[in-house]
């Protein structure tokens, strides 16, 4: 199943992913499919109900997994998600994709190839 936002699989986490409202319901998103994406536990916390981030001191939306590919605003290079916009600079430091943890975890499954990477996404 695709994992919309730091690639990690559900096959390889202890806890379910979950549904993330992409745009939360408090700020008027919807439960439908194209304001939903699966999300791991860590991203979901940390996402939380954000929709927006600062870049630069300027307020930069969220990557948008069904309105945007995630291989034009992303690359994996080794176990580290690289942002390649905006919105990835400000997707990877909000959700926390790169920490310490996130990479070790990311480097194994890579070395189990349980890591498959959104290259068409």
């Amino acid at each position: 199943m695709l994992i919309e936002y730091c690639l990690i699989p559900e096959v390889a986490v202890l806890f379910a992913h979950q549904i993330d409202h992409i745009i939360a319901e408090k700020h008027g998103g919807v439960t439908q499919a194209d304001n939903l994406a699966l999300s791991c536990a860590i991203c979901n916390k940390y996402k939380g109900s954000d929709i927006a981030s600062l870049d630069e001191n300027e307020v930069v939306a969220l990557f948008h997994p069904r309105r945007q590919h995630w291989s034009e605003h992303f690359q994996l290079q080794e176990a580290v998600i690289v942002p390649l916009t905006a919105h990835g600079r400000v997707t990877v430091k909000l959700l926390q994709m790169n920490c310490f943890e996130r990479i070790a975890e990311r480097r194994l499954l890579i070395r189990a190839e349980l890591l498959s990477v959104i290259a068409s996404c």
